[in-house]
C-alpha cells in the first residue's frame, strides 16, 4: 500500500452502481493481497472484504487472475502518481529532484501499511515463466526510469540511462530489504549509495 495513495481513476463506461462494484473489488483485493499474498487469498475473503456477489467479481475481471491484473494496475498508477509527483514537483535543479528518491522512500518504508512492492510480490508469487505479469511490471519499471534518466541527463550525468538503471537496481534492493527487515533505514543506505553513482561524497549516517 502507499503512503499517500491517490483515488482510482474512474472508468468511463458502465453504470455508476457496475463502477463502484468493480472500484471495491479492486480496492478491497489490493488491501487483501498487499498484506497476505496473492496466493494466500482466495475469491471468497475478496468478496467478503468487498461486500459484493461472487458472481460480481467474475462479471468484472473473468478471474482471480484477472482482477489480479487489475490490481497491478491501480497500485501502479497509484504509486507512479505519488512518487513521480513529489519527485518532480517544482523548479528545483535536476540533481536536487534525484535526492528525494531515497527520502520518498523512507516515507513510504515508514508507513504501516508498507507491504513491499506489488509487482516485485506478485512475480514472486507466480510461475516465473508468467509473461503478463512480468509485462505490467516492466511496464511500470519503465515510466519511473525513464523519469529518473529524464533527471540524469537535466543534471548533465553522463550515460543517463545507465545512472537511472543503476539507481532503479538501487530502489528495488531498497523496496526489498525493507520489507524483510521492516527498517525503513534501508531508504538512507540507499541514498549514501546513491550519492556515489552522482559522483557525490556519500552521507554519514
Amino acid at each position: 500500500m502507499l503512503k499517500r495513495k491517490t483515488e482510482l481513476k474512474t472508468p468511463t463506461s458502465g453504470t455508476s452502481a457496475e463502477l463502484s462494484v468493480r472500484y471495491r473489488l479492486i480496492e478491497a483485493a489490493s488491501r487483501l493481497f498487499c498484506r497476505y499474498g496473492i496466493n494466500a487469498v482466495g475469491v471468497d475473503a475478496v468478496i467478503a472484504e468487498a461486500g459484493t456477489a461472487k458472481a460480481s467479481l467474475y462479471k468484472n475481471f473473468g478471474s482471480k487472475e484477472g482482477l489480479v491484473e487489475a490490481v497491478l494496475v491501480h497500485e501502479g498508477q497509484a504509486w507512479r502518481e505519488w512518487f513521480l509527483g513529489a519527485l518532480l514537483e517544482g523548479d528545483a535543479p535536476a540533481r536536487e529532484k534525484l535526492h528525494r528518491i531515497f527520502p520518498l522512500l523512507r516515507a513510504w518504508f515508514s508507513d504501516e501499511r508498507f507491504y513491499g512492492c506489488p509487482f516485485i510480490n506478485a512475480v514472486g508469487e507466480h510461475d516465473k515463466d508468467d509473461a503478463r505479469l512480468r509485462e505490467l511490471t516492466i511496464a511500470h519499471k519503465k515510466v519511473i526510469l525513464a523519469s529518473i534518466a529524464a533527471l540524469a541527463a537535466e543534471a548533465g550525468l553522463p550515460a543517463p540511462e545507465n545512472v537511472a538503471h543503476q539507481l532503479g537496481l538501487l530502489i528495488d534492493g531498497a523496496i526489498i530489504a525493507a520489507m524483510v527487515t521492516r527498517d525503513p533505514g534501508a531508504a538512507d543506505l540507499g541514498a549514501s549509495m546513491s550519492r556515489l553513482l552522482l559522483g557525490e561524497p556519500a552521507a554519514v549516517h
